[in-house]
């Protein structure tokens, strides 16, 4: 039988919620399957690491995960702590220091959510956005100096190499391949960013040669936000910079439903080191404690790190579920306009996960 060993970091906020409830469904899918077991191990970094600390990891933090599978994340975020720290120290550090280059977020309409777009239908909306995950505008490039003083300067320098563009955007190229539309929209801003955008460009129209059978098109990240709302079925599998797509990612999620919803894989395409697998709704201090939390977008992320781990029946079977339960409007959180709690979604995503094994028994 295999073993898989994941780590979990709930990290801060509603993290601590999430993480725990997705880490009880892969616990539940694992025995169900009789084929894996999952062996976890969590780590309590994060805000209150920060204050018994001061650092939101210990230094060899990376090396304690270097040997999982795979990791499964919470949130970042501590209204008591400066955001560039929670960020920097803790996220960023593991998705930079394991080399985790393509970020992978997909987005689509589920069974019994409402998108925004009031004419939009749920066939209309299904994407992947890729995003450049270690570099561009997030590389950590830059400087004060004459804090506190008129004169004082502040640079973020956005760096981009050839290596980091070409292997994201044939990352992007490959995924948009698998996929049944093949296509791929290449975002851009090379109209003002005139050096490291162009380049950006240069590549992507290089790498496009050894795919011809992809359709693809290039936008301007502006122009790109109001495609999203008025072509959304002109859209499929996306690719853009760091902070380009961090920004269109949660446009993608508010329109899909709620970002309550939206999974993310931060992923090591070569399998170095372990990828991690995260929610993207943040910590979200102003419910935490309190059981509103959707846990969804946490199970969907656990979906990514079963298909990662090449589980691809539990992946399916993790995935009827949520849509079985999504498709349930007495099973919506606040972010849907329900009232549920983050423990009866959890309960109800078991039960479904556990429906074909006690058919199977009753048999």
């Amino acid at each position: 039988m295999k073993s898989y060993a994941i780590a979990t970091i709930p990290g801060d906020g509603i993290g601590k919620e999430v993480v725990p409830a997705g880490a009880r469904v892969l616990q539940t899918l694992a025995h169900n399957s009789g084929r894996f077991r999952v062996e976890l191990e969590e780590f309590g970094w994060g805000g209150d690491w920060y204050r018994a600390h001061g650092v939101m990891m210990p230094p060899d933090g990376l090396d304690a995960l270097r040997g999982k599978d795979a990791i499964l994340f919470g949130s970042a975020g501590d209204p008591r702590i400066p955001d560039h720290i929670t960020l920097w120290g803790l996220r960023l550090k593991i998705c930079q220091g394991f080399d985790q280059y393509a970020n992978v977020r997909p987005t689509r309409i589920l069974p019994g959510i409402h998108s925004p777009l009031k004419r939009c239908a749920a066939k209309d909306l299904d994407w992947v956005i890729v995003r450049e995950n270690t570099e561009g505008e997030y590389a950590g490039v830059g400087g004060r100096a004459h804090q506190g003083h008129a004169i004082e300067v502040a640079t973020d320098v956005s760096i981009m190499t050839r290596a980091g563009v070409q292997r994201i955007l044939r990352f992007a190229f490959q995924l948009a391949r698998s996929r049944p539309r093949k296509q791929l929209t290449v975002v851009t801003k090379s109209n003002a960013q005139r050096h490291a955008m162009v380049m950006w460009d240069e590549v992507a129209l290089q790498v496009s040669n050894d795919f011809p059978d992809v359709r693809w098109d290039k936008e301007l990240v502006d122009a790109m936000t109001a495609r999203m709302v008025n072509r959304p079925t002109s859209i499929d599998t996306v690719v853009a910079t760091n902070l380009h797509a961090d920004i269109l990612s949660d446009l993608a999620a508010a329109l899909a439903g709620s970002l309550g919803l939206a999974p993310t894989g931060n992923i090591d395409p070569e399998r170095r080191y372990p990828s991690m697998f995260e929610p993207i709704h943040g910590s979200a201090f102003d419910i935490m404690g309190k059981g509103l939390a959707n846990p969804i977008g946490t199970f969907w992320s656990c979906v990514m790190l079963l298909e990662h781990l090449g589980e691809t029946d539990a992946a399916r079977t993790l995935m009827a579920a949520i849509e079985s339960v999504t498709a349930d409007r007495s099973l919506h959180t606040g972010d849907l306009g329900g009232t549920a709690t983050t423990q009866q979604v959890t309960d109800a995503v078991i039960e479904r996960i556990q429906r074909p094994a006690v058919a199977r028994a009753a048999a």
